[in-house]
């Protein structure tokens, strides 16, 4: 086999590796790389003919925003994924193209992927010629998974974006019998600092930050992730404000996160087993409590910035590079009453990050806008950290050649670094890379 790196190598964003056989090539994954310009995965639309399949791992769009260009381009094959994983690509593609409206992409081509999904559940193998792939769960979203690709002679790993810890949504990724020659892991946390405190402790001190600005009469802004951090958020804040711990405000629901609320109602078969039975054995559901408001009509946003009353906006998007939070952050910036709160990961490049970095003006749609507000970071990642990272490559027999993808530099200089040291084959690919198994 070979691998070809077209994105993901020497940065975090469009993840994008073609594996290639003596008959078949697949693509893991075909996202997009958002920031203050966004940015392709580096192929020739000319190799769409050779492409086979394409297995997305999960819905976010730096593994999946690039599927509407390679459609529009011309690729008529499959692409597959899980259930929830394949909902909500639709969900997040379709805000995509709404805001960022690409010129490539064509109404026939995005048409066209809508018919090529195909289901695949975990655990279930799918041959193509001489490839034969399956999904494993990796713990980061709802349906996200880790890609086992073989043939007769290896196998090889793609990690796509891997979570050990249990949530409040999920399990922990499923590192049972894993094997393989070959693994290409995420390592957006990856540096010998990234240890993450336990979740009690930063939950424990965001709660009373929050706490403090909603006693006195401030607003609580969370960009978020759609998918993922969103709703583990919003079921963190409604379990507490239910105890009691933090002020009953209302939490307004701002952008695609309601669509996809909604999806993971569906496929709650997907999430931990004891939200499950949360569900199925009470008639309380934490996807649709009483204190969350969706903000689904115009002229809500405007309201809600303009009362007096206290409350916590939950709003697209993550690293702040457009949507809702473009909005909230020009009416709310400049009142020192108003806190945000930042709970993921801000890419360089992005607003999130010069925001996160401490940024006192900043330009939002061409205007400058002043940032009194308090800026505050709490660490919820849907990533492994680095003992996690360890321990995953620890899990997997057989492993002899680790290829580092999606993170920085510094990070992932200081993985393989660590790698090589207990002897394992640790590769940094370069983009536009081919490599030899």
């Amino acid at each position: 086999m070979k691998i070809s790196f077209f994105g993901a190598a020497e940065e975090v964003g469009r993840s994008c590796i073609m594996v290639s056989s003596g008959k078949t090539k697949i693509l893991l994954d075909a996202g997009v790389k958002l920031g203050e310009h966004e940015e392709h995965p580096l192929f020739d639309d000319k190799i769409l003919n050779e492409i086979d399949a394409i297995f997305v791992s999960h819905a976010h769009l730096d593994h999946s925003g690039f599927l509407p260009h390679i459609f529009s381009a011309g690729y008529k094959g499959k692409v597959y994924a899980t259930k929830p994983t394949i909902e909500l690509i639709n969900v997040l593609l379709t805000d995509y193209m709404r805001l960022s409206e690409p010129k490539d992409v064509t109404k026939e081509g995005f048409a066209r992927l809508q018919k090529s999904y195909t289901i695949v559940e975990f655990g279930e193998k799918v041959t193509i010629k001489d490839l034969t792939m399956s999904f494993s769960f990796s713990g980061h979203i709802i349906g996200s998974g880790m890609i086992t690709v073989s043939d007769e002679k290896q196998t090889l790993l793609y990690t796509g974006d891997v979570n050990l810890s249990k949530t409040r949504l999920l399990e922990g990724a499923d590192l049972k019998g894993l094997k393989a020659t070959t693994i290409i892991t995420e390592s957006t946390y990856s540096g010998r600092k990234d240890i993450f405190p336990p979740e009690g402790v930063v939950v424990k001190k965001m709660l009373k930050s929050i706490k403090d600005t909603l006693s006195a009469g401030g607003k609580v802004i969370i960009p978020s992730f759609a998918v993922g951090r969103a709703q583990e958020v919003l079921l963190l804040l409604d379990d507490y404000m239910s105890s009691g711990a933090i002020p009953k405000v209302p939490i307004y629901v701002d952008g695609m996160i309601n669509k996809a609320l909604r999806i993971h109602r569906h496929n709650v078969i997907y999430c931990r087993k004891e939200l499950q039975s949360r569900i199925l054995m009470s008639d309380f559901d934490p996807f649709k409590s009483d204190n969350f408001f969706p903000v689904e009509k115009k002229g809500v946003r405007e309201k809600i910035v303009g009362e007096d009353q206290s409350s916590i906006i939950v709003t697209t998007s993550g690293m702040i590079t457009g949507g809702p939070i473009m909005f909230y952050l020009t009416k709310m910036s400049g009142n020192s009453m108003n806190k945000m709160i930042l709970v993921g990961y801000q890419a360089s490049g992005t607003l999130g990050r010069q925001i996160q970095e401490g940024a006192k003006t900043i330009s939002v749609n061409h205007k400058k806008v002043d940032v009194q507000m308090t800026v505050e970071a709490y660490h919820l990642s849907a990533h492994a950290d680095r003992p996690q990272l360890d321990k995953m490559i620890k899990s997997v027999e057989g492993l002899k050649n680790i290829y580092i993808v999606h993170g920085e530099k510094t990070k992932t200089e200081e993985f393989k670094t660590d790698l090589v040291t207990l002897k394992y084959n640790a590769i940094l690919p370069r983009l536009g890379g081919e490599y030899d198994l």
